[in-house]
Parts: structure tokens; C-alpha cells; sequence
């Protein structure tokens, strides 16, 4: 009888928590533009209106994702890398004291700074869509003076790129948040879960979720993604080795001058080309073609 009563106890049991599956390692990528609350380019800039109310949600949103990520799996290991701007813009002080936080923008991997093959998934908060996207919040790639990125001839912005480096490191991409066209860019490229924090009204401004709807979706979709995660439901981004980069600038003067680096190849006035052996260095040359154009 005793024997039947710890059967029937054991099956009404809940189940074993998620902690009790083999501790998980993530990577988390937050940038700005992406984030709810956001919706103005003054926001964005630490000289603008406004700029403190934003790294504050950007650090809620941060928070909210990391106590969804520990209240399934405490013993998780999280890395967190700053990657708007100067990459000094997430309060520090007011993150979850069990995770790991790259800050500073002097970093050869920039936005996937940490990044390695340990890992078990990659999260990216609070991004944009790539350049040129009509539906687009703040879209941009990287600069203001490049018009288009491909990678082995797929177009790709930001999160594509990082998404491409972690998929030839095995890593998949579990969790977008950003604009509606960010999201539909990487849940279509990525396949992962997505959670849409506005919609551009025109590039420069944005019809907004309430920032507490916005972290109540975050918290509800990183159970989603982890539920995916643990059965293997995700696949990462792998373009194959070599890579071939072409990149389309708004100046032909960005072109001759990148054409100094040995092995790029003019393939227009506007756009150059380059055949780079590894995800790894083609995503090191990008960043400096970047701070080029940029300067």
C-alpha cells in the first residue's frame, strides 16, 4: 500500500525543474535603437533628450531576460556585452549581480565580444533592422555611410552578421527583440523567437509598446526560447567558410579607399569586395571597414 501511495505521490509531483538539465552558458547582445521605449534618434545618442530614461529600460529589459533565463536554470552562466555606441550605456550597478558584463567599445569582436564556441545560445536584445529597410526604426548597418552588407550573397545588417559569426561557431540565435522590422528580418534569416518592441512610423520616429508590455513579452518568450533550446529546436547561422563580403557605400570615396587593402576588389563605384577565409575575419574586417567609414 505504501508502495502504491509513493507511485500515485511521484505522478502528481510537478515537474523537476529545468535546473536539474545540465547548466546552460548564453550570450547576451543588447543594443539601443531596438529597445521598447525608444522612439526617437535623441534617445539613442548620451548627448540627447532623454538618453538616461533609456539606458534605464534598456537595463529593465536586460534584467527581465536574465530573471527569466535564472528562475528556470539558476545555475546558468550568462554573459552580457554592451553594444550600442560607445558600448557604455547598460547601468552596471543596477544589473543581476550573477552575471558576467563587457562594457567599452575598443573590442575587435565589438557586438559579439565574448563570444565562443562554449556557449549554448545567443540572445539579442533591443535590435534594429539592416540598412535601406523602408520599414525600418533607426535601420542602419554598422554606419550611417554603408548602404548594404552581404555575406556569401546574403543581405544581412547587424544582427545578421553577429548571428553569422555565432552560427560558424555552432552557437544558434534563440531570441530577437526590436522593431517590427528587425524582427521579421531575423525571424525569417534566423528562425528564432522574436519579440516586437514598436513600429516605425517613419525612419525616424516610432508608434511604441509600454515599456512594462514590452518586458512582460521578454520574460514570456525566454521561456519560449528556452523550452526550444532544450530540445534542440534551434539550428545557428552557418554560411561555410571562405566568405565573401560585399559592402555598398553612399561614396565612391569610401571605395578607392578601401581598395588599398590588399585582396579588395572594386565591383562598382559604390561597393567593394573581398574574399575573407573565416567567418572570424571577416566579421574583424567588416568592423574596421566600419570605423573607416565612420571617421
Amino acid at each position: 500500500m505504501k508502495a502504491c501511495l509513493f507511485t500515485l505521490c511521484a505522478n502528481l509531483a510537478p515537474p523537476a525543474p529545468a535546473d536539474s538539465q545540465e547548466a546552460i552558458k548564453l550570450f547576451i547582445s543588447v543594443d539601443l535603437e531596438g529597445i521598447g521605449g525608444v522612439g526617437s534618434p535623441l534617445m539613442t545618442s548620451s548627448g540627447g533628450k532623454d538618453y538616461g530614461t533609456s539606458r534605464q529600460y534598456m537595463t529593465q529589459e536586460v534584467n527581465v531576460v536574465v530573471a527569466a533565463i535564472f528562475e528556470r536554470i539558476p545555475s546558468a552562466d550568462i554573459l552580457v556585452n554592451d553594444s550600442h555606441g560607445d558600448h557604455q550605456n547598460v547601468l552596471h550597478g543596477e544589473l543581476d549581480p550573477r552575471i558576467s558584463y563587457i562594457q567599452g567599445s575598443i573590442k575587435p569582436l565589438g557586438m559579439v565580444q565574448g563570444l565562443d564556441s562554449s556557449f549554448d545560445g545567443a540572445i539579442f536584445i533591443g535590435y534594429h533592422a539592416k540598412a535601406g529597410d523602408p520599414d525600418g526604426f533607426l535601420a542602419h548597418t554598422g554606419s550611417g555611410s554603408v548602404k548594404g552588407l552581404w555575406l556569401n550573397d546574403v543581405e544581412v545588417g547587424e544582427g545578421g552578421m553577429n548571428a553569422a559569426f555565432a552560427g560558424s561557431l555552432g552557437v544558434p540565435v534563440i531570441l530577437v527583440s526590436g522593431d517590427s522590422a528587425a524582427a521579421a528580418e531575423l525571424g525569417q534569416l534566423l528562425g528564432s523567437e522574436t519579440v516586437t518592441t514598436k513600429t516605425a512610423e517613419t525612419p525616424s520616429s516610432a508608434r511604441l509598446r509600454h515599456p512594462d508590455v514590452v518586458r512582460t513579452m521578454l520574460r514570456e518568450m525566454t521561456g519560449v526560447a528556452l523550452d526550444r533550446l532544450s530540445s534542440n529546436g534551434f539550428s545557428p547561422l552557418e554560411l561555410g567558410s571562405p566568405v565573401e563580403i560585399k559592402m555598398r557605400f553612399t561614396s565612391t570615396t569610401h571605395v578607392d579607399v578601401l581598395q588599398s587593402i590588399p585582396g579588395m576588389s572594386k565591383v562598382d563605384g559604390y561597393t567593394v569586395r573581398y574574399m575573407a577565409r573565416s567567418m572570424d575575419e571577416a566579421y574583424r574586417l567588416i568592423r574596421l571597414m566600419y570605423r573607416f567609414v565612420s571617421a
